[in-house]
């Protein structure tokens, strides 16, 4: 029997709506934050190419979600169209092409479109040619394609166990049961291996990145709009107080050694002070454009709204949190060892934000929605910190992410972080709602010994193929895990850190003082009439 057009219907127009709205969304954000006297159109097109594809690969999920749980009814039994095997199968081998399509994609871009792009704004001058420019940026490219390669041919040929190496003790049978499992769906392939290998490693290094942005983020994104922005009135009458007193000071050094001349000590100092003065004239024009604005005086009106989306966001932050630490404290406790990735056969302690999706889905589409504004959330907490803190190489900051003021290599980057933090976004997703990411609301039916009596339980590792589908993200996931545990066990570990990063953004959050009114408008290393087409742009 053929796969219903209702189920690909209710499936699939939802994604491409989706597509629709991340396009919008990834050309309106790009837009925003590139330098108007700097952008280009390819710098911006490869951008919002890069954001849209590495949003998608997480839209994706609860398609995948929603596929796996229609083929069953409420009473554990498949449908009369799922009953065979070879159309679950089609309908998931479907999805799984979407994946590996969408991940492929991230591969191209982190690898060649965003380096090309990056090397050929680079080259860009009055003497240069286009055909020069694509000479030049082919070199530097040559390198991170020969990183990809050397990648891809390790995960084809080197370290890959497929199953050989199993957790000795207890935990042997539950691990052959996870084992069998994946393997129902297919022999793996070379390909397949490399590409999976690539994603884990790539998704590694998103880790590092979540690390680093998105704890930060949760944290400090609910805190600022908690705090709100200073006062633009009482902030503009501060700055006139220090411009006033910085130009007293250099008038009066200037007085002071106007018959003998300044030493190079006092002139680099008036230098100083005049550099600073020029700065806060500009944020005093700035100030002066943000008190007279008409939106500054609508938010001043909505700022009791601003307290309540920070209150609740701070709660979501708090549910996410608490989530993600039952789930590996119960992987500490019930999981099957390092040597399985810390795979978890079944859910022991309660995760709130699994049963809160999982309870969803039973109103299509309330688990769509609440999924949509889980990940929309998880993804603009990394904006927020990749924002903050910057692009940073070690101990040097590279970039700055400012409203209409980054630059074209800035926005690049920016975009290349966010491949990875979407990558690593998906793990956590799955930390988050181990469940609904692996099973959605399939349930099935478990006989009780030799008896008639039959109980309706909810799906869990330890059922098998014939009994419940396992959604091909949680397949791309951990499939891997038991080939090669370290991964696993990397993302495990990284989870507990995540976590004390939140804290510790948290901490930093709350002493932090409020942001100033033009947060990111103002900086040292701008051009002086930048400031005209930020003010009339």
């Amino acid at each position: 029997m053929s796969i219903p057009s209702a189920a690909l219907a209710a499936g699939w127009i939802p994604f491409v709506v989706t597509l629709v709205l991340i396009l919008l969304f990834s050309g309106a954000y790009v837009k925003y934050f590139i330098s108007k006297r700097d952008g280009t159109l390819s710098t911006t097109l490869s951008s919002v190419v890069a954001l849209s594809v590495t949003l998608l690969t997480t839209a994706l999920i609860p398609v995948d979600v929603f596929l796996v749980s229609f083929m069953k009814n409420t009473d554990g039994t498949f449908k009369d169209w799922a009953v065979s095997n070879a159309t679950r199968q089609s309908m998931e081998t479907s999805v799984s092409d979407a994946y590996y399509s969408l991940y492929g994609l991230i591969v191209f871009c982190l690898f060649l479109l965003l380096p090309f792009m990056y090397f050929f704004y680079e080259e860009r001058d009055e003497e240069s040619t286009v055909k020069s420019r694509i000479c030049s940026a082919l070199k530097f490219t040559i390198v991170s394609l020969f990183i990809i390669v050397t990648l891809l041919l390790v995960g084809a040929f080197v370290g890959v166990n497929h199953g050989s190496s199993t957790p000795s003790g207890n935990n042997t049978n539950q691990w052959k049961r996870i084992a069998d499992l994946f393997k129902e769906f297919g022999n793996d392939t070379r390909l397949e291996d490399a590409l999976s290998f690539v994603m884990s490693v790539l998704s590694l290094l998103g880790m590092l990145a979540l690390i680093m942005y998105s704890a930060y983020g949760m944290s400090a994104m609910p805190m600022s709009l908690i705090k709100g922005t200073k006062s633009a009135k009482a902030e503009r009458s501060d700055v006139q107080n220090r411009r006033s007193r910085i130009s007293e000071r250099s008038r009066a050094i200037r007085e002071k050694y106007t018959r003998r001349g300044l030493s190079s000590r006092n002139r680099d100092q008036v230098e100083s002070m005049d550099e600073e003065e020029r700065l806060l004239q500009r944020e005093e024009r700035h100030l002066e454009v943000k008190e007279r604005s008409v939106l500054q005086k609508c938010l001043l009106v909505l700022r009791p709204f601003e307290v309540v989306f920070g209150v609740l966001f701070f709660l979501v932050t708090l549910l996410v949190f608490v989530s993600l630490l039952l789930t590996n404290i119960d992987k500490a406790i019930h999981s099957l060892g390092y040597k399985s990735g810390y795979a978890l056969p079944q859910r022991n302690l309660p995760n709130p934000v699994d049963i809160v999706l999982v309870f969803c889905q039973k109103v299509f589409p309330l688990d769509y929605i609440m999924f949509a504004a889980l990940v929309l959330y998880l993804v603009f907490c990394s904006m927020s910190g990749v924002r903050n803190i910057g692009i940073w190489f070690l101990w040097l900051r590279m970039y700055k992410i400012r409203p209409r003021r980054t630059r074209p290599q800035g926005i690049l980057m920016m975009c290349m972080i966010m491949m990875f933090l979407t990558l690593a976004i998906n793990i956590i997703i799955y930390e988050l709602t181990p469940q609904y990411s692996s099973f959605g609301s399939q349930r099935y039916v478990i006989s009780k010994g030799n008896s008639s009596h039959v109980e309706i339980v909810s799906c869990t590792a330890e059922a098998t193929a014939d009994d419940c589908t396992v959604t091909r993200m949680t397949l791309l996931l951990t499939s891997f895990f038991y080939r090669m545990w370290f991964f696993g066990a990397a993302y495990y570990w990284g989870t507990w850190v995540f976590l004390g990063f939140i804290l510790i953004g948290f901490i930093i959050s709350v002493i932090k003082k409020r942001r100033s009114a033009i947060d990111g408008e103002v900086d040292a290393d701008d051009f002086d009439d930048s400031d005209e087409e930020l003010l009339t742009g």
